[in-house]
């Protein structure tokens, strides 16, 4: 069995977290496991069944200090010898963990590509200046779009030489379930009512201050609507409050962070995102998965579509625009949509294999002597 070193934020229900999982349950782990360095201190609401599943979490210093961080690594690699696989996961700042452990020769260090862009803000400037450099650090390239790994490593390096790893999930466990929908929506006063639903953490990027500007446009033409927003952040207050100004807070549902996101899919009529930027949103494939119509700015790339009922508008595009667009949508029987996203990749079953065989093929190329 080899061990990988996946390096994270921290094991919260992010996508970046949620994807990890999806393939840290699906991987053969008597052959492959993952254990995780997370540079938040906070604990993570995955750090239980990570636990269970035979992982260990480590936590660094975290990225204020480079030199602390490299001392902790050094450390870290010489106490465990067995880690010769780093895969890393955090946006630009990953180039700290790859130079560490480039530093300390290990061997297969994997940059993941998750982003399109880099946040705007003073704090990121040293981000947009570290991300070129990611490149000469790292030994491998993945990315979970095309779009994700040209903006990470270069066009010219992605089409070298990369893995595009889809962003897969468990499609049965998403599919469309008529006895979850019923539930839920009685439990919440949504019988009758169109219900829109958005997953996402509450962070600018996501840009959830654009769906509740949609949303008063829809609730002022159709009162029998509703807005389920599913997740925490930075903006939880502020969103709250831009609703209640917007005279809509009794028709905005912020559900806050869920364990049955499943079911919740189920539930909806229309799942929208409006983000800035992405790499290749899980949350737009569990919804197709439960065959729902999904809205999404044009800023999304295309690889996310695997079924006909994706749609892509402007970030410019006014609520107008995207209420109408909201509207015209027919209700119609919900079917499975299994064989659209095993044809478009995203089967956990399927790419969790691929994956784990990248893992010990990278594995098996290393010397001997440096194993």
């Amino acid at each position: 069995m080899i061990r990988v070193l996946q390096s994270v934020s921290n094991m919260d229900r992010g996508g970046i977290e949620t994807m990890l999982m999806n393939f840290y349950r699906h991987v053969d782990r008597q052959q492959v496991q993952f254990d995780f360095l997370c540079n938040k201190p906070a604990p993570g609401d995955y750090d239980e069944e990570i636990k269970s599943l035979g992982g260990r979490i480590f936590v660094s210093p975290g990225f204020m200090s480079y030199r602390s961080y490299v001392a902790y690594m050094t450390d870290l690699f010489r106490e465990h010898p067995e880690y010769r696989i780093i895969h890393t996961h955090n946006g630009s700042l990953m180039l700290y963990a790859l130079q560490s452990a480039k530093k300390n020769n290990i061997p297969v260090r994997i940059a993941h590509a998750h982003a399109t862009a880099v946040p705007v803000g003073l704090k990121n400037e040293l981000k947009k200046l570290m991300r070129p450099l990611i490149k000469y650090a790292a030994t491998d390239y993945w990315g979970c779009s095309d779009a994700a790994g040209k903006f990470y490593f270069s066009e010219k390096r992605w089409n070298n030489a990369h893995q595009l790893i889809h962003n897969a999930i468990d499609i049965e466990n998403f599919t469309f379930n008529e006895s979850s929908r019923a539930t839920l929506r009685k439990q919440y006063g949504l019988d009758g009512k169109l219900v829109l639903g958005h997953v996402g953490r509450l962070a600018p990027q996501k840009n959830q201050k654009k769906i509740l500007e949609i949303f008063a446009v829809i609730h002022a033409q159709n009162p029998d609507t509703h807005l389920v927003i599913i997740g925490t952040g930075e903006l939880e207050e502020k969103l709250k409050q831009q609703s209640v100004e917007l005279g809509i807070s009794d028709a905005v549902t912020f559900a806050g962070v869920l364990s049955n996101v499943n079911e919740w899919y189920s539930a909806f009529d229309v799942f929208v995102m409006t983000s800035l930027y992405e790499g290749l949103p899980v949350v737009a494939v569990e919804a197709q998965a439960s065959d729902l119509p999904c809205i999404l700015t044009d800023t999304i790339t295309p690889e996310v579509k695997a079924t006909e009922d994706v749609h892509f508008l402007g970030l410019n595009d006014t609520p107008e625009k995207w209420a109408d667009t909201i509207l015209r949508f027919d209700r119609k029987p919900r079917i499975s949509r299994a064989t659209e996203l095993q044809n478009a990749g995203y089967d956990i079953n399927l790419e969790a294999k691929r994956m784990q065989d990248l893992y010990l093929e990278l594995y098996s190329s290393i010397d001997e002597t440096k194993r």
